[in-house]
């Protein structure tokens, strides 16, 4: 019998860990939720809260590191995203959009445009829209389908 999936959360600005720890609960996933300074995550010991200093890009390299083909990694960081997609793992963003090789090429060369574009106004950008309810429920639909296709495989 395979082990279960484990969930690693890039935790710092994630609006969704709530729905995480109960979607985890319902299919026995291990959570590990990384970030740069400790806040409270469920009693339960499948979640596990990771703190990593506060160095530059320190939670996304435990994440990558400890990514691989049964892991389901929740961030909105494109780079993140890509170095998990590499290992194996399968990455979705907090909206419920799924990361995956045939698109990840195209999404880092539109950050690095974007990028690009913002550095030449000045910081005088509206930023992504707001998370919305659609979001948040794309998103459970997402991680439930995932979750269901690594119990069955």
């Amino acid at each position: 019998m395979t082990a279960g999936p484990t969930i690693l959360v890039d935790a710092d600005a994630c609006p969704v860990k709530d729905e995480v720890y109960r979607v985890a609960e319902r299919y026995q996933a291990h959570v590990r939720v990384v970030s740069n300074s400790p806040f409270r995550v469920p009693v339960s010991e499948r979640v596990k809260r990771v703190v990593v200093d506060d160095s530059f890009d320190a939670a996304d390299d435990w994440i990558a590191e400890n990514a691989g083909p049964r892991s389901v990694v929740i961030t909105a960081d494109i780079l993140l995203a890509e170095r998990c997609l590499k290992v194996g793992a399968t990455v979705l963003a907090h909206n419920g959009k799924p990361f995956d090789t045939a698109s990840i090429g195209a999404a880092v060369a539109t950050r690095a445009i974007m990028a690009d574009l913002r550095a030449g106004m000045d910081g005088m950008t509206g930023g992504p829209p707001p998370f919305s309810k659609a979001d948040r429920s794309r998103f459970l639909q997402a991680l439930d389908k995932v979750l269901v296709g690594m119990k069955q495989a």
